[in-house]
């Protein structure tokens, strides 16, 4: 309850600056703020505003999603098959940089010991390098996708992954990351990188360790130099 009003302050709080009439019905609806012509409302720099709905998936489903992020989004989503090439168009006016995101693996025993989503030390340190890139361009977003190995239920896996997603962003926001700039998902056991290459279901120390590279989370960053 707590949370939701905090959301509907900040959402709010957004109107009240920008000077836009889109009501709070409409920012519930919208990953994005409406003005009263159901046209985005915009930064002076030209960002489009979110609200507190603002997800990676929920912006694909947008109708504004392309608009707004579409570096961020599938290229399938933004970029549908032309039939025939348009003719030629003027040159336009100079855009601006666009996102350019940054995929980084961070391996679970650098960051985690095993069926644990508590930070190691080690693991502490490697997103203190993370959060320095992070300060030298302009943040846009940080994706943080928990995986686990095969060993256990779905269910148990599944969980797992999140937790371990939730606590790099614990970690980075309490490193002076923005928390709205963070975005967490867990794919629990759903994507290996190890294939058939380990053999065996016993919780033998040789498959655990030969099932490490599964037990990972896949970090991207996003955002403009």
């Amino acid at each position: 309850m707590i949370k939701n009003i905090a959301k509907k302050s900040i959402v709010l709080a957004l109107l009240a600056g920008i000077g836009f009439g889109a009501s709070i019905a409409q920012a519930q609806e919208r990953v994005y703020l409406i003005d009263q012509r159901d046209v985005v409302a915009k930064s002076g720099t030209g960002l489009c505003w979110r609200t507190g709905y603002w997800t990676p998936a929920a912006a694909a489903a947008d109708k504004a999603g392309c608009e707004c992020d579409k570096d961020l989004l599938p290229k399938d989503v933004c970029e549908p098959k032309a039939a025939v090439a348009p003719a030629a168009a003027p040159a336009a006016a100079v855009a601006g940089p666009k996102p350019s995101g940054e995929k980084i693996t961070v391996a679970a025993d650098a960051l985690f010991d095993f069926n644990k989503a508590v930070l190691r030390p080690a693991g502490q340190a490697k997103l203190d390098e993370l959060v320095s890139k992070a300060n030298a361009i302009k943040l846009e977003v940080i994706l943080a996708v928990g995986h686990t190995d095969r060993l256990g239920g779905d269910a148990y896996n599944q969980k797992l992954s999140e937790k371990r997603a939730a606590a790099v962003k614990e970690y980075l926001v309490a490193k002076g990351i923005e928390a709205n700039r963070v975005y967490t998902e867990g794919k629990g056991e759903k994507q290996p990188v190890t294939g058939d290459k380990c053999k065996g279901n016993a919780k033998t120390k040789a498959l655990i360790d030969c099932l490490q590279p599964d037990r990972r989370v896949d970090i991207e960053v996003i955002g403009t130099k």
